[in-house]
């Protein structure tokens, strides 16, 4: 096993120095310490000083220097499209209302699939389409798409 402490940015590594790859959906890309299985074979004891959000394409780096990049698995999402572009944000905000994490695309948002919040997008206006895509939500204000832990009421 081999023990990887740092991530490197996607696009500040050189792709062919990449040894091995590991798929990972959002919820496992957000991590401090796990174990993970290259599709090569690398075992990966991931030991990070603090939980971090590995973006596809971000590369964990080895105490030996090799690289593992990350790519991030095809999940069950909806897009979210509408009429126009205020009625596209108009969406958001209650979607970002929600905290839920939300994937921003030029013409329309992606979500996890979630029977209540898509009838409230159409209720809104918007249509919903079922799709099977990696997921990359907005990182937000509070950091990586977390839930801020404040209340509002």
């Amino acid at each position: 096993m081999k023990r990887f402490t740092a991530v490197v940015p996607a696009g500040r590594f050189d792709p062919a120095s990449v040894s091995d790859r590991v798929i990972l959906d959002y919820d496992s890309r957000h991590r401090r310490r796990i174990v993970l299985y290259g599709e090569a074979g690398t075992v990966v004891l991931l030991d990070l000083s603090e939980a971090a959000h590995l973006r596809d394409g971000d590369a964990l780096r080895g105490e030996d220097d090799s690289l593992v990049l990350v790519t991030a698995a095809p999940e069950r999402l909806v897009e979210i499209r509408a009429g126009s572009q205020a009625e596209l944000i108009r969406i958001a905000w209650h979607l970002g209302n929600r905290h839920l994490p939300t994937q921003l695309l030029p013409d329309a948002l992606r979500i996890r699939a979630d029977h209540v919040i898509e009838e409230m997008v159409r209720g809104l206006g918007g249509t919903v389409t079922a799709v099977e895509a990696p997921f990359d939500p907005e990182g937000g204000a509070y950091g990586h798409g977390a839930v801020h832990g404040h209340s509002h009421g």
